[in-house]
């Protein structure tokens, strides 16, 4: 699947399980430079290091997007392989 696809599809789930996504410039001397998830104020976020090569990207969304319960969600068999097995983008 291509990356900026991908990257759309993970957003929209993304926003059909009420999580924000957030583009941000993290540094990348950081602990977690490609970002991740966090919670704050109740809220759940996902944090993109916006200067992340794309595939970059979607793993850090697959990454985050794992932590839900996805189990009665409708999602894409493309999608649904990419959260149960990255669908490559773990592989250097």
């Amino acid at each position: 699947m291509d990356e900026a696809i991908a990257i759309d599809h993970l957003e929209a789930l993304a926003h059909k399980l009420g999580v924000l996504v957030r583009y941000e410039h993290l540094d990348t001397e950081t602990a977690f430079p490609s970002g991740g998830l966090c919670r704050i104020r109740d809220k759940h976020i996902i944090i993109v290091n916006a200067r992340a090569a794309p595939a970059e990207k979607v793993k850090t969304l697959i990454s985050a997007l794992r932590r839900f319960d996805l189990s009665e969600i409708y999602l894409k068999p493309a999608i649904r392989d990419l959260l149960e097995d990255n669908g490559g983008w773990d592989k250097e």
